[in-house]
């Protein structure tokens, strides 16, 4: 018999069902539109071009997952298992490419390696070496899954090494007074053990990658997120891109449920309160110059090399580049920032609020559907929010000739509000896994007494939790910030005429083949997000003590 569980009507409720019916709308749009007649694109698309999009996107997500799995968990378990030279700087500093988004890494390494890229000119010029082309051309899918591992192994390195640092010195141990050897207690015990933190990590990966739009698009490599743009933009054919949209949509599911299943039910938990972490072997001669080097060389190429690029780019068009307009580009980009980060952190809280003071199924859905967003690549929310905004325009049609009979069809959706609506679908997750971490962690008891005295839900809220929650809100906020200062689909599928972001006009340069002017608003977005990443560390450390 299921547990019948009273529903409390009031504002927290009901603003809740509202935001989340909001959020799912654009995907129901999607599955509705589904159901129309297919044209001849989507003809021709089907015959002749979706083998090549499902095939390209898989090799993508394939090897840059198992490359992300390598290149994480080697350096997670150096971290924790040994000493060696610079290891506390490494342990941060491997964080540091996440900084980076994966378009403007790949403008930076295709800039680099080109005829005329630095790297050919110093062969030629000083060593007197012709290269050929084809050997440093990363214009292709494994250029474009080099990219991506880079950029994105931080994922897996972060989680695994959390996960890592917690585990019991028993197992490992005992493994090596059995005799292991390191490279078979690695892959034996540390990697079996590992497999949900692993698995969670590369998700995660895997999500970005489809996500992606700039590196594809750079590199000309036909997937999902390319077939939707072109569909959109050059045929202007919206009923094949929602068709597109939801085979992708399909892809991601299958690779959730994937992902499910492999966890699978076996858990590793204590055996006993008197857990001691693992105790690092210093490594010293030849094999700590090994640990030191291979650290370096991984850090180097997802960071310093790009950095440093990136910095003599913008020496040489810093005059060019620094003109009226570009401030202004700083200017759209920290208010859509910082917009979307108030609605995301307000209906976060509402919702995650409501989700922890009512334990029923409806607050579980609820709690289900907020994180649903980050999992859906941002072409797909684009399509779906469009074809969404396009209806009630048509709907609204008869309401703007009232207010103004020579009003435009398309005023919604041809506004800066359809992309914060999608910015805060996408980005939702983000404030509300911070604020029910932070909900957890303080749980019911101080809210509940506030209640017992007298006080209101909304007060309680606001003088009692809210005070209790400040660091997992901050967090949020950071990360949302963020995410929204770098986030490239989104902005250029749903931005108003002349409306351009740091991450458009970083695309935009790109594009005209003007790269080096490309690297001050390169720059600008690395820094905001070292700065997130910087924030980021400092209150979870302040969480911590």
């Amino acid at each position: 018999m299921f547990p019948r569980y009273k529903l409390k009507l009031d504002s927290w409720a009901v603003f809740s069902f509202l935001f989340v019916i909001l959020l799912i709308i654009p995907c129901l749009h999607i599955l509705v539109n589904l159901m129309l007649p297919a044209n001849e694109n989507w003809q021709h698309i089907k015959d002749y071009l979706l083998k090549d999009y499902v095939r390209n996107s898989l090799q993508l997500v394939l090897f840059t997952s198992l490359l992300t799995i390598l290149l994480g968990t080697s350096l997670s378990w150096l971290i924790c298992a040994y000493d060696f030279p610079m290891k506390k700087f490494f342990k941060w500093a491997l964080i540091l490419p996440l900084a980076i988004p994966p378009n403007i890494a790949a403008y930076t390494y295709s800039g680099l390696l080109s005829y005329t890229g630095i790297l050919q000119i110093t062969l030629r010029n000083k060593f007197a070496i012709q290269s050929d082309p084809k050997y440093l051309d990363i214009m292709n899918i494994k250029g474009a899954v080099f990219i991506f591992t880079l950029v994105l192994f931080p994922y897996v390195y972060t989680i695994s090494r959390a996960f890592l640092e917690r585990q019991s010195a028993s197992l490992v141990e005992s493994a090596r007074l059995l005799g292991k050897k390191p490279l078979a207690i690695f892959f034996s015990i540390v990697l079996p053990c590992s497999r949900a933190a692993i698995i969670g990590s590369v998700s995660l990966v895997i999500l970005e990658v489809l996500n992606d739009y700039g590196v594809v698009q750079y590199f000309g490599i036909q997937t999902f997120s390319t077939a939707i743009f072109k569909t959109w933009f050059a045929m202007g054919d919206v009923n094949s891109a929602i068709k597109l949209s939801s085979s992708l949509m399909l892809i991601v599911l299958i690779i959730l449920i994937l992902e499910r299943v492999m966890r699978g039910r076996k858990k590793y938990s204590y055996t006993t309160t008197k857990v001691r972490p693992l105790a690092p072997i210093s490594l010293k001669g030849i094999k700590g110059f090994l640990a030191f080097g291979y650290c370096m060389v991984i850090f180097a190429f997802s960071f310093l090399i790009p950095t440093a690029q990136l910095i003599y780019w913008s020496s040489l068009t810093y005059q060019n580049t620094l003109d009226p307009s570009f401030w202004k580009l700083i200017l759209n980009s920290l208010s859509v920032a910082l917009v979307t980060t108030l609605l995301v952190m307000v209906v976060a809280a509402i919702i995650a609020n409501y989700c922890r003071t009512n334990d029923h199924l409806l607050s579980k859905l609820y709690a289900k559907v907020t994180v649903l967003g980050y999992s859906i690549p941002g072409a797909i929310i684009a399509i779906g929010v469009l074809a969404w905004f396009i209806f009630l325009d048509n709907q609204l049609y008869g309401f703007y000739q009232k207010i103004n009979a020579g009003s435009v069809k398309l005023v919604l959706s041809s506004s800066i509000a359809m992309l914060l609506f999608a910015y805060v679908i996408r980005f939702l997750a983000m404030g509300f896994n911070s604020l029910q971490a932070g909900f957890e962690k303080i749980g019911n008891r101080f809210s509940e007494a506030s209640r017992m005295l007298g006080v209101n839900k909304a007060g309680t809220f606001l003088r009692v939790d809210l005070p209790m929650i400040k660091p997992a809100l901050l967090s949020g906020c950071v990360l949302v910030f963020v995410e929204v200062i770098k986030e490239l689909p989104l902005t250029l599928l749903l931005r108003p005429f002349n409306f351009d972001t740091l991450a458009s006009k970083v695309f935009q340069y790109a594009s005209d083949e003007m790269i080096p002017e490309a690297a001050i608003p390169s720059l600008i977005i690395i820094a905001f997000s070292l700065l997130a990443i910087y924030f980021s560390n400092r209150i979870a450390m302040k969480g911590e003590n």
